[in-house]
């Protein structure tokens, strides 16, 4: 593979991890009222705010599937570049 699709993929590797860490994060009181957590959504809204608006629409749900969804969407990307690069 190329260094280009390497460093993609390593990027959205990241990615994953951020989105995981944020989704830890809501579980643990007042972490949410932290620095920490806001860079981690301004990190994360841009994927994840488009998701979350298609979902609500047909999704009333207590329980947010947002990260899930990316997640999926995220490895799918990787899957892409590793069938394009190799």
């Amino acid at each position: 593979m190329s260094t280009i699709a390497i460093a993609l993929y390593k990027l959205l590797d990241l990615f994953i991890f951020i989105i995981f860490v944020r989704c830890i994060m809501t579980w643990i009181p007042g972490a949410t009222n932290t620095k920490l957590y806001d860079i981690l959504c301004t990190l994360t809204d841009p994927i994840e705010s488009p998701i979350r608006s298609v979902v609500y629409k047909y999704l009333n749900s207590p329980i947010d599937p947002t990260p899930i969804i990316a997640f999926f969407l995220i490895r799918l990307a990787q899957n892409v570049i590793i069938r394009v690069f190799w």
